[in-house]
């Protein structure tokens, strides 16, 4: 029983949803995806400052698209264990993208870092979204209704590791964004103007450098 409400949660997480019509054909993959290419977009195209700024408010639109479906699905808690953890899975795609999205709309704004650079860092994040759009691909895979040749333990173990590297990608993000803004602070503090780069990121109480 517990099996097959799980499946069936997944399914309507993952395929249909009656709780809002705008999630009716929401797939957090091809979120990602979204996302993914458009910061392409900003590694093969961006010249400029103004160019990149263009290319990344379509980032910023795919981005708000899924704001709201991970904003509703932080409440959903009345879940058997099963599809807490594909919920909390789904929920670090989000978090991966919040990081990006808006430490990197930060990064542009910050006199410390060329076009060339920025572009390099958007590189950086894209190989980072893509990997986690990969285990992304693997649990909607796994937990597909019509993957019958896997034992229910065998399904929950791969959910689990799925669970697992989304998590290692998340924090690899929050490390890489970290280090770029560390980069920008001790560039300021050669010219003495660190309170701008605070001012920009927060009072990180040392969480980036």
């Amino acid at each position: 029983m517990k099996h097959k409400v799980f499946m069936l949660w997944v399914g309507f997480l993952l395929l249909t949803t009656n709780m809002s019509a705008q999630w009716a054909v929401f797939d957090p993959s091809n979120l990602a995806q979204g996302i993914v290419n458009t910061t392409k977009q900003i590694v093969q195209t961006s010249a400029t400052a103004q160019s990149m700024l263009q290319n990344f408010q379509e980032t910023v639109k795919i981005y708000e698209q899924g704001k709201q479906y991970y904003d509703a699905l932080k409440s959903v808690n009345n879940l058997v264990r099963d599809a807490r953890r594909v919920q909390k899975t789904i929920l670090l795609v989000g978090e991966i993208s919040d990081i990006y999205v808006n430490s990197f709309q930060k990064m542009m704004a910050d006199p410390n870092f060329s076009v060339e650079e920025l572009n390099a860092i958007a590189e950086g994040y894209v190989i980072l979204l893509e990997e986690s759009g990969t285990v992304l691909e693997q649990l909607k895979t796994v937990v597909n209704i019509s993957t019958l040749s896997l034992s229910d333990k065998d399904r929950m173990d791969v959910v689990d590791q799925c669970y697992r590297d989304i998590l290692e990608y998340r924090n690899l993000v929050q490390y890489y964004t970290n280090k770029n803004i560390g980069v920008s602070y001790l560039r300021a503090k050669k010219k003495g103007e660190t309170r701008r780069v605070i001012a920009l990121y927060g009072n990180s109480n040392d969480k980036y450098w």
